[in-house]
């Protein structure tokens, strides 16, 4: 009986996990900023002319953890979200598609420079987490 139960609590508990990464991947504010931030990750590691605001980049995903927790995610299903292999390989493919539409590549450390030159510039959401050395 015991050997039953805790199989069906852990069906039970992946079921809410899978069905929670469904969910916050359809928050398209939460989606969108933690897009900045990876750019803005990108960004910093490949351009050696910029570093990252770490406390402004760390404080910027509390909020949006927040912001998750507020719609009835539980810290467990935004962890294993932001944690899944595959949802961090679509997050890469968007930060990718986002620097192509800005005539950047993530295979092009001047590119990325001179994108992150602009978003500072601009005073962008990724450009905020930004800084020139």
């Amino acid at each position: 009986m015991r050997i039953v139960t805790t199989t069906i609590l852990a069906l039970a508990v992946s079921a809410g996990a899978s069905s929670a990464q469904a969910g916050l991947a359809d928050e398209r504010d939460i989606n969108a900023g933690l897009l900045a931030v990876a750019a803005a990750d990108k960004i910093r590691r490949e351009c050696g002319d910029l570093s990252g605001k770490f406390w402004a980049a760390r404080s910027y995903v509390n909020q949006l953890k927040g912001m998750a927790s507020e719609r009835g995610y539980t810290e467990a299903e935004i962890d294993a979200y932001v944690n899944d292999d595959a949802e961090q390989a679509k997050m890469r493919e968007r930060r990718n598609a986002y620097f192509k539409s800005k005539g950047a590549s993530n295979l092009d450390a001047a590119s990325l420079c001179r994108l992150g030159q602009d978003e500072i510039k601009n005073r962008s959401r990724i450009g905020s987490f930004l800084k020139a050395k």
